[in-house]
């Protein structure tokens, strides 16, 4: 949810989309499109993530070289482990995130309502995913206190 306003915050700002202008009205629908298609595109993808076995949660390694971790993080962004414990593309997820765009084209205004902009937000859902792992991947490094050498 924070993200969410991070991103209402910041189209408000850049009168993106310009229909709904830089007040709090306009931060709010920009607020509430965003919601609304991340609700679409996590209910799209855990509905089919069910119906392929998919499993769409990152499990941090914790380990390993900060490389490693990264390529992890980037890999879970596209692939999804299985029921089965095998590792396969994420159906779903895409799915979920092509689908959550252009299904939004409905409800958002016209300067957004096009292929161009939900093929846009489809290549910024996935790059949100990716810094998501990462900052599941890492979050215990930062988090956890430090042991102090003598």
């Amino acid at each position: 949810m924070g993200v969410g306003a991070v991103s209402a915050g910041w189209g408000t700002w850049m009168k993106s989309p310009e229909e709904y202008g830089t007040h709090w009205a306009g931060f709010g629908k920009r607020y509430a499109v965003g919601l609304s298609g991340v609700a679409t595109g996590n209910a799209i993808e855990a509905g089919l993530g069910i119906a392929t076995r998919e499993d769409p949660r990152y499990f941090p390694s914790g380990t390993g070289s900060t490389g490693r971790r990264i390529r992890r993080a980037a890999t879970l962004t596209f692939m999804a482990y299985h029921s089965d414990g095998s590792l396969a593309p994420a159906y779903a997820r895409y799915v979920g995130i092509a689908g959550n765009n252009f299904l939004t084209n409905a409800w958002r205004p016209p300067s957004e309502s096009n292929v161009s902009s939900a093929l846009i937000r489809t290549g910024l859902g996935f790059a949100s995913r990716f810094v998501s792992n990462l900052f599941d991947e890492f979050r215990n490094d930062f988090m956890s206190p430090k042991k102090e050498s003598r």
